[in-house]
């Protein structure tokens, strides 16, 4: 897309109080709330919900089934994936030591919320980090490293508390290397890259 449209698909919501910005792209079925901007050259996934006071700055991209409640600031650099949860207050960074006199927008890292994942209210990605697969983030928390896949982190600064499930409850030790959800019954093993799911599908309803 090299024009100055805005590319907005059927069945889409875009309050009157909202702008969105040039050469951006929004998904089928997205609904975009009260007082968003969504600066030039975002993508915006098919049937995600973005809540009130909500900021996404250039060249973000926001995966499909994506929940982003209110009051939340997205920079560049920020990669949420499918069916992420944002909760709300949530604070990006994108910058590790920035100066208001200096520019460092070369100096800008990489923070992606792999698929599933939820980031719970009030909590911080610090940037350069990766929040892995159907992984929980407390609210309240401060994340200063990687989080794998399943695992539930909380705290200032985050630290692993157990692991949860792709339906969003915690796991519990059904016998040694392996776990399992008493709420959906799905089982998962500890493998070589940490927690995996043993089920054939995909895993996400």
């Amino acid at each position: 897309m090299n024009d100055d449209k805005v590319y907005i698909n059927m069945n889409c919501f875009v309050h009157e109080s909202s702008e969105v910005g040039k050469r951006s792209y929004i998904g089928e079925s997205t609904k975009i709330w009260q007082n968003c901007t969504i600066l030039d050259d975002v993508k915006i996934g098919c049937q995600c919900n973005i809540g009130q006071n909500v900021y996404i700055e250039s060249g973000v991209k926001i995966g499909n089934r994506v929940k982003i409640k209110n009051n939340i600031a997205i920079y560049q650099g920020v990669v949420c994936e499918d069916d992420v949860f944002i909760g709300p207050n949530c604070v990006f960074t994108n910058v590790i030591n920035p100066r208001s006199f200096i520019n460092r927008k070369a100096e800008i890292k990489k923070t992606i919320i792999k698929r599933g994942a939820t980031l719970g209210a009030n909590s911080t990605i610090v940037c350069g980090n990766t929040v892995g697969e159907f992984a929980m983030v407390g609210a309240g928390s401060v994340i200063t490293r990687d989080v794998n896949p399943f695992e539930l982190v909380y705290g200032n600064p985050a630290k692993v508390k157990g692991y949860v499930c792709i339906c969003g409850s915690k796991l519990e030790k059904s016998r040694q290397r392996e776990w399992m959800c008493n709420i959906c019954k799905r089982e998962y093993v500890i493998g070589n890259n940490g927690l995996e799911y043993k089920g054939d599908d995909d895993g996400v309803y």
